[in-house]
């Protein structure tokens, strides 16, 4: 049976090349990092898995196999599927191929995007359409997160696309609809649409490792010529955890040479060893430089399912986006980018007309159509609507106070998707989180998807006064932006460390808590950023170098906080529980994550004295004598009167060095 003889079965392969994103003709769909697989099954005892080169899989990945075991009990003749094996993370989302390797934390999965056989009926010379319709028809039902169908759409493939170019994805397969499945054959009617450069080189050796890196520096790569000579096209050090550098160095003195297996043998800066051209490895770079090198490779992960004496140069094609598509599918045209700059330089005599058409509107029914230097047009309804009871402040003392911080809180929230915390009722009332932009926003607001830690989801992107407006209709009152823009969300301008009081601690502590943490921070020679939180605390914002990953941000924003609680545990502590914390402060560092939020400078806040998160200089915070209600919604306008934006500096300010982080952890 066809069932205990996949081996005569081999996997269709995809060419490089380009391919339309919009076309009645095709199907797209990601291009997986994990492991191809051909899968049986037939019945609780006959379920076997076959890498793309015939090599059995079935006990290397048990979770997959006890799925497939689960739901063989409930079909009706065998099958043959083929699909991708791929890492989870903790969300249960497919990462990269070298966590499959080393085990992924939350197990692997098994996503099928073919159908070839049902029973004895060969399904391979009928078109993928037909295909995929009886894959859809066999899956349906199956409720099993460790066996999934890839996520297809057909005749337009540019919102995939720019999913993929968002999340950072390898790239798109774009399949001919009526192409027929071609065994082991590599065809154009799939074709890889990379977003990333990637190649697969043969390891042909190693260097000693510097400083404490453990055992070894970087791998040396290779790729066989037309004449069947290994040439040497670079080394890579990056892209390694510990984990993998140990395992990966188990299989490297287990193939160790004294012979360069290399036709050109390259000169290193530290000593080279030479291994059997056994391996292969993936890595992703940049380019191709002229004396055909790679550019910058980041490792990825061996391939067992890659024979090293295949490995060539891959043709260097990139998807190329259509210039239609980039006008088009982001509301970033130039002319809402000029709207949107004009919003952020908004002069005096454009905020006092905006001021006073809000008390027009407010002294009449409470609702009304603003109209906005950029040229768009507000809707706004119940200014009169009172939010802070206590005070008597209203709904438009809300608007009034967006309007006139306008030009010094656009800038903050420039290109950063927004967290709305809505209090329709006011301060006194039950406020709901919204993460998810609405379905329909007015003109000249801008959404965008934006990959947090947890999912990707439609978001309010900061930075044009028609949106810091429209948060304010929506009962908004904070204005609470990531630490990082759209299209690079992995990327943090700036780390936050929240000093959070329990109540009833003095102000005055508070204060001591921050220039606690300015001494660490001088003794960094990073800079430091204080303002109030608009309620009883204080954030000290620290800028981080550029293309700075969050998990770098956070591991400073982490060391520096343990060391101030562990050189002032009376007062403060980095313990997040609330019985363990007693009376000492709060020095949080756990918000520097992706998709997690702090009120934004400028932001009015929903407490009982209507507080703004305001910015200070080192010189109030050392003379202390300030508290929290002494910026308020009615107080504000002096204070921009008298300071302006102390708030810029922060933009312009260069980053801390990282590299002081590991000094201050060691010493620590």
């Amino acid at each position: 049976m066809w069932r205990d003889d996949p081996a005569g079965v081999r996997p269709m392969l995809a060419s490089t090349g380009d391919a339309p994103l919009q076309s009645a003709g095709f199907a797209y769909e990601p291009k997986y990092d994990g492991i191809r697989a051909l899968v049986s099954v037939a019945a609780p005892s006959e379920v076997r898995v076959w890498s793309r080169l015939g090599n059995e899989k079935t006990r290397q990945y048990p979770a997959v196999a006890a799925a497939l075991h689960d739901w063989a009990r409930t079909l009706d003749a065998p099958v043959l599927l083929d699909g991708e094996i791929v890492a989870l993370d903790e969300r249960g989302t497919p990462i990269g191929f070298q966590h499959l390797q080393q085990g992924a934390k939350s197990g692997v999965a098994l996503i099928l995007f073919d159908v070839l056989r049902i029973g004895d009926e060969d399904l391979r010379p009928l078109p993928l359409r037909e295909r995929r319709a009886r894959l859809e028809a066999l899956l349906r039902g199956l409720d099993d997160p460790r066996i999934r169908i890839s996520q297809q759409v057909t005749g337009d493939g540019r919102a995939l696309h720019q999913r993929a170019d968002t999340e950072g994805w390898e790239g798109l397969i774009a399949k001919r609809l009526d192409s027929v499945y071609r065994s082991g054959k590599r065809s154009p009617d799939w074709r890889k649409l990379k977003l990333v450069r990637r190649q697969v080189c043969v390891v042909g050796g190693w260097t000693d490792p510097r400083g404490t890196r453990p055992f070894f520096g970087a791998l040396l790569l290779g790729l066989y010529d037309e004449r069947g000579r290994l040439e040497y096209v670079g080394h890579s050090g990056g892209g390694f955890t510990d984990a993998e550098l140990g395992r990966v160095w188990k299989q490297l003195r287990a193939l160790e040479t004294k012979v360069s297996p290399f036709a050109n043998t390259p000169k290193t800066n530290e000593r080279p060893h030479w291994v059997k051209p056994s391996l292969v490895a993936e890595v992703k770079f940049t380019e191709w430089t002229a004396d055909r090198k790679l550019r910058h490779p980041t490792y990825l992960g061996l391939r067992d399912d890659i024979r090293p004496e295949r490995v060539r140069k891959e043709p260097d094609q990139l998807l190329r986006v259509p210039a239609a598509r980039a006008r088009s599918n982001t509301r970033r045209s130039e002319a809402a980018e000029k709207k949107r700059a004009r919003g952020t330089a908004l002069t005096k005599a454009a905020v006092s007309t905006l001021i006073a058409r809000l008390d027009e509107i407010e002294a009449g029914a409470g609702d009304g159509v603003l109209e906005l230097p950029g040229g768009e047009r507000l809707d706004v309804s119940n200014l009169r609507k009172i939010f802070w009871p206590r005070l008597k402040l209203t709904k438009g003392d809300l608007f009034r106070h967006y309007a006139r911080v306008a030009p010094y809180i656009l800038p903050v929230l420039a290109d950063r998707p927004l967290v709305m915390k809505r209090y329709p009722n006011g301060v006194d009332g039950k406020p709901f989180y919204q993460h998810r932009a609405p379905d329909k926003v007015p003109t000249g607001v801008r959404v965008e998807r934006a990959t947090s830690e947890s999912d990707t989801r439609p978001h309010i992107i900061g930075g044009s006064l028609v949106t810091l407006l429209y948060t304010a209709q929506l009962a908004s009152m904070s204005q609470d932006p990531w630490f990082s823009r759209v299209g690079s969300e992995d990327v943090i301008d700036h780390v936050a460390i929240d000093l959070d009081p329990p109540d009833g601690l003095p102000f005055a502590r508070v204060l001591d808590v921050a220039r606690w943490v300015r001494d660490e921070l001088d003794a960094l020679k990073a800079p430091g950023f204080p303002k109030t939180s608009g309620s009883g605390g204080l954030h000290v914002y620290v800028p981080m170098p550029p293309d700075t990953p969050y998990e770098a941000g956070f591991l400073f924003a982490h060391i520096v906080a343990t060391m101030v609680a562990k050189k002032h545990p009376k007062l403060a502590t980095v313990e997040r529980s609330i019985k363990a914390r007693g009376r000492r402060l709060y020095v949080d560092y756990m918000q520097n994550v992706r998709g997690k939020t702090l009120a934004s400078a400028y932001s009015a806040r929903a407490n009982d004295f209507a507080g703004v998160s305001t910015p200070l200089t080192w010189d109030e915070v050392e003379d202390g004598g300030l508290t929290p209600k002494d910026f308020t919604l009615k107080s504000f306008a002096d204070r921009l009167e008298a300071v302006g934006d102390p708030w810029a500096a922060l933009r312009k300010a260069k980053g801390a060095d990282l590299r002081a982080v590991m000094r201050l952890g060691q010493s620590g």
